[in-house]
């Protein structure tokens, strides 16, 4: 059993020759590098990606990374490609090939078919005279002077280097089809970057006769009576749909100090008059930004001719998700 200084050493090894592997792949993210890019933005179709083992590993991760930055994509594992699932590649497809020898022989199994189909053929591998590399229409470098494995045998380095690559062309497509971040949520609609990015505030605001609401000639009563009914804990103040003022519990509490007679005090008397509003097309992100900023729990929701179309209430933002 080793010490823990000398596992601590081990792990910063591990540590530093990754970041190492990562560093020397600088010099060619290169005109190779470019033409990859350019021949994957210009697929018709879709980009396979392959590779066995570990590398197998990998493909598969830049596979789901470029499917959700907005390139078309999807893992094919080369020993089931031998064995029907070449079905699942066009003549309208790319492939790219992962292989840190450059001589896996259930990739180099594929070449011959590949070529007949007459398909772009990107490879990556830590071998640029290998078989795979010379056989590609573009070969990128992503290979390691050395694993991390103190035996040199186990894929640590390499497989880093891989993956640092395949995001490297992940992001440089994405950049090149000015994919957006509504894009990236329209991929990832389950999860809460998605609702962050998708919902808006429309789509949790309430609307219609839910909208409290009185007139400005209302008594301090009408309105209690409205927040009361309306469960939101405010009121709108409104003239023909405009937004004259709101009234919260926090006026409630401030009027009350004065010991008003809620019969006769009118709601214009004790409302607040600069109400914060919101766009029901704006990100229900951006109204909880909003409430956050001010500490309030309600926005007045306006459309283009500054009348109120609903208002939209911090628990409706919770239970969507959004905070």
């Amino acid at each position: 059993m080793l010490d823990q200084q000398t596992i601590i050493a081990s792990g910063l090894r591990t540590l530093r020759m990754e970041v190492e592997a990562v560093e020397a792949l600088a010099p060619h993210i290169d005109a190779q590098f470019a033409r990859a890019c350019e021949a994957l933005l210009s697929v018709e179709g879709r980009v396979i990606v392959t590779g066995m083992g570990k590398s197998g590993h990998i493909g598969n991760k830049i596979a789901a990374t470029l499917a959700s930055t907005g390139t078309p994509s999807f893992f094919v594992h080369p020993a089931e490609a031998s064995h029907g699932d070449m079905g699942m590649i066009t003549r309208r497809d790319a492939v790219l090939a992962l292989s840190n020898s450059g001589t896996t022989p259930e990739i180099l199994t594929l070449i011959p078919l590949l070529k007949r189909l007459g398909i772009t053929l990107v490879s990556m591998t830590g071998k640029p005279e290998s078989t795979l590399a010379k056989a590609s229409d573009i070969h990128l470098y992503a290979g390691a002077a050395s694993e991390a494995c103190p035996l040199d045998l186990a894929p640590t380095s390499s497989t880093t280097a891989a993956l640092v690559m395949g995001d490297a062309l992940a992001i440089a497509l994405l950049e090149c089809r000015g994919f957006s971040a509504e894009d990236f949520a329209f991929s990832h609609p389950g999860g809460a970057l998605g609702r962050k990015l998708l919902l808006k505030v429309e789509d949790v605001m309430v609307h219609g006769k839910a909208i409290p609401a009185v007139s400005p000639d209302a008594s301090l009563a009408d309105a209690l009576m409205e927040i009361t009914a309306k469960g939101l804990g405010m009121t709108t103040v409104l003239k023909d749909e405009t937004l004259n003022g709101i009234f919260t519990d926090g006026d409630l509490r401030r009027a009350l100090e004065g010991q008003p007679d809620i019969h006769s005090v009118r709601i214009t008397e004790i409302m607040s008059s600069k109400a914060k509003t919101i766009r029901g097309d704006m990100l229900a992100a951006e109204a909880l930004g909003i409430m956050e900023q001010h500490k309030i729990s309600t926005l007045v929701v306006v459309d283009e001719t500054q009348k109120v179309a609903g208002v939209v209430h911090l628990l409706a933002l919770l239970e969507a998700g959004i905070a």
